[in-house]
């Protein structure tokens, strides 16, 4: 083994509000040959999502909460420098959640052996990883879309939203997207194939929702919450689907924000209203793969990321992810592709 030591990002504070770069800490450590049973990964790309805020705050949720002065986790995908494990080999690219670090020793029983083609490595973190299964589980289990019905999505340029907005087109639904500048309109509207895009940064929620919905909403996946949960509920039809997959817009509150002033309408018109772990759907994995990976080399869902060079700015993709400014994934690139 030629590599003797590693780099990682560590919690050093839990954030106020919104995180600042004194709230984590990259450190250098030892790296040691992998024992029996385990696997010897370098990693290539480690992601940074919306739900790890969460986890940085020390309270009792679906996953445990981030340990101060620990490495943080998350997806990552690598390649294997070394196995003890049977099921590897030096050269397999796995894919696992020990991001945040550039090299890691791991049991195999932790890690999944993925293939490096035909599609990019980087797309098993998002629209072959955990983003696409969420995008494919909450739209079609718990929106349960119908041809010419209308979709819209909040935060529809992000990891999750850009694969919801088209797997919606391909169920021949009207697909309606906010994203937070007229660039990602612009985007929506010209490459991701919406048939209706705003700013919400810019526009009057009310008025954007009316005009580009002029049929009402059936079927709501919100990223969002707050104001754009508001403003959906108001355009809802009699029986529609709110998928809740997350609330960023609520993430860094000090204060719990108040809740949505109209959810009477759940009531009179029927809504379904349901939120989602995607932890909870992997049984899901090998259709979703099948689907995805058929549409994919079909040229029917385009593909966006944004990817940040070195460990070392990690941190800072994090916050920029918070602030909304990836279009498509957001990752962080460790290393060199496999060749």
């Amino acid at each position: 083994m030629s590599q003797t030591t590693s780099r990682e990002v560590r919690l050093a504070a839990r954030p106020v509000g919104w995180p600042v770069e004194s709230d984590f800490e990259l450190v250098e450590t030892p790296l040691s040959e992998p024992g029996e049973g385990e696997v010897l990964v370098r990693n290539v790309y480690m992601s940074v999502d919306p739900y790890m805020r969460g986890r940085m705050v020390d309270r009792r949720s679906y996953v445990p909460p981030f340990q101060l002065g620990e490495a943080l986790a998350g997806g990552a995908v690598g390649q294997v420098l070394a196995s003890r494990h049977p099921g590897f080999t030096e050269g397999d690219c796995v894919s696992g959640m020990q991001g945040w670090r550039e090299c890691f020793s791991a049991p195999g029983a932790n890690l999944r052996k993925i293939d490096p083609q035909p599609a990019p490595l980087s797309y098993h973190l998002g629209v072959l990883g955990m983003p696409g299964l969420t995008a494919y589980v909450g739209l079609h289990d718990i929106g349960k879309p119908k041809a010419g019905e209308t979709v819209f999505v909040s935060a529809a340029t992000g990891a999750v939203g850009s694969v919801v907005g088209q797997l919606a087109r391909i169920r021949g639904c009207r697909t309606v997207g906010s994203a937070g500048s007229d660039t990602k309109v612009k985007v929506l509207l010209e490459e991701l194939g919406f048939d209706a895009a705003f700013n919400y940064r810019t526009a009057d929620l009310d008025e954007a929702l009316a005009q580009a919905c002029p049929d009402g909403i059936d079927v709501y996946f919100d990223n969002v919450g707050g104001d754009q949960l508001d403003a959906a509920l108001d355009r809802m039809n009699p029986f529609g689907r709110i998928a809740a997959c997350g609330m960023i817009s609520t993430y860094n509150a000090e204060t719990p924000p108040p809740g949505p002033r109209n959810l009477i309408y759940l009531v009179g018109k029927r809504i379904t209203m349901q939120g989602f772990i995607v932890a909870d759907h992997f049984d899901r994995l090998p259709a979703f793969l099948a689907d995805m990976t058929r549409w994919l080399g079909e040229g029917r869902i385009t593909v966006k990321e944004t990817v940040v060079e070195g460990i070392e700015n990690a941190v800072g993709a994090f916050l920029g992810m918070l602030r909304g400014e990836n279009l498509g994934k957001m990752l962080v690139k460790l290393g060199p592709d496999p060749g």
